[in-house]
């Protein structure tokens, strides 16, 4: 068993399809198959399920894919280490934010930053939730943005920083495009792409409640992962989407973006971000308090 297998497992795992994991790794899908019939071998146990039309996780490997996850995460964090060590009188700044967070507060929060601390490099790495964290756990990254889960490592540090109000992503030529707001009532027959909740919990949970809240079933024609894969949809006609109210900045093409009426039950996305607990990394320690004394200003709008 060697690290590449262990970045095969996991991106076959992420897409849950040979084709497109093949493509990820720029590599053949039958060599892919053949990195993956090595690993199981070698581990002595089934990772994975595959039929003709589908590939699931094994129960072993989706424990595995925690774990995999973790030493992978270890193993990029100590190549960043050595390599930020080569740098002589600048120091960076490793962050992470799910995809809501990298359009909608970083821009405008690192700017802030940038102009107190003009010496400070800054790598940013946007992912979801649940690969953020093992990275933060690793020290692959210094400080994250994210949706926060319900159980979070002692050893991190926790602030929240809002609830992203969302809006109604629908196709450009929609009857409802036209229109300034709309309610679940407006679209309750419609049909709808909903995000995965194994990646994006917080997001497919929000979707679901804003119908059960109006005692309605929603009428799912897709789960999808990626927001954009999301947003690709809606302009393509196969359904509308609920979606953080940051991503109308986005180069969607065919899309209409329309303000969400909430039932107040309903909160919005949470955002938090998280760090070790005592750091005294001074980019972290920075950022940490611009963010506090202008809160109102970064906040406001997402």
């Amino acid at each position: 068993m060697d690290i590449n297998q262990l970045r095969c497992f996991m991106t076959v795992a992420e897409e849950l399809h040979f084709g497109r994991a093949a493509q990820r790794l720029e590599m053949m899908p039958a060599s892919l198959s053949r990195f993956i019939r090595l690993l199981e071998d070698d581990l002595g146990v089934r990772l994975l399920n595959r039929s003709t039309r589908n590939v699931s996780l094994t129960v072993e490997g989706a424990e595995f894919f925690e774990e995999a996850g973790l030493v992978i995460a270890r193993f990029d964090a100590l190549a960043v280490r050595f390599k930020a060590g080569k740098k002589i009188g600048r120091r960076t700044v490793r962050i992470g934010a799910i995809d809501s967070a990298a359009r909608g507060l970083l821009p405008q929060l690192l700017n802030m930053f940038v102009q107190a601390h003009p010496e400070a490099d800054i790598h940013l790495t946007e992912d979801k939730t649940i690969n953020l964290i093992p990275r933060l756990k690793s020290g692959w990254l210094d400080i994250i943005f994210i949706r926060p889960p319900e159980n979070l490592d002692s050893k991190l540090a926790v602030k929240f920083i809002t609830r992203e109000t969302c809006v109604l992503a629908v196709p450009a030529g929609h009857p409802l495009a036209v229109r300034t707001s709309v309610s679940v009532a407006d679209f309750r027959e419609e049909a709808m792409i909903v995000p995965e909740r194994r990646t994006r919990p917080h997001s497919h949970d929000l979707t679901m409640n804003v119908f059960r809240n109006a005692g309605l079933t929603p009428q799912i024609a897709q789960f999808a992962e990626e927001k954009q894969t999301i947003l690709s949809f809606v302009a393509a006609g196969l359904g509308l989407a609920i979606v953080p109210a940051s991503f109308r900045n986005m180069n969607s093409e065919g899309v209409t973006y329309i303000q969400l009426i909430m039932d107040e039950k309903i909160k919005g996305l949470p955002l938090s971000m998280a760090w070790h607990k005592g750091s005294n990394d001074p980019n972290v320690v920075a950022l940490l308090t611009i963010f506090s004394r202008r809160r109102e200003e970064l906040v406001a709008g997402l």
